[in-house]
């Protein structure tokens, strides 16, 4: 696993439920070249689990703050951690 990979874990909060939020994360991590996941929490927010070079994840972070045209996040909570590379892809989970 290259030295230069990380680890972004994001939970957001806000009108991010029904809004198409999960399918926008999924096709812009997708498109950036990012393996992970992204679910729905029962509290109402959502979780993002992403692996990828930083300058990757720095992008995808600047485009979660503003999510698909019909969600409004009102916060975000993130943080950095080494990558382990135990993802494939990037995939839409159940909901937890």
């Amino acid at each position: 696993m290259p030295a230069d990979l990380s680890r972004l874990h994001v939970s957001i909060q806000g009108r991010v439920q029904g809004v198409g939020f999960r399918a926008f994360v999924h096709r812009k991590a997708i498109e950036i070249g990012l393996t992970g996941w992204v679910r729905n929490r029962w509290d109402g927010s959502v979780e993002v689990l992403a692996e990828g070079e930083r300058p990757s994840l720095d992008r995808l972070l600047l485009l979660l703050k503003r999510g698909p045209s019909s969600a409004m996040v009102s916060s975000m909570d993130f943080e950095w951690q080494p990558a382990t590379g135990e993802f494939k892809r990037f995939t839409v989970k159940f909901t937890v």
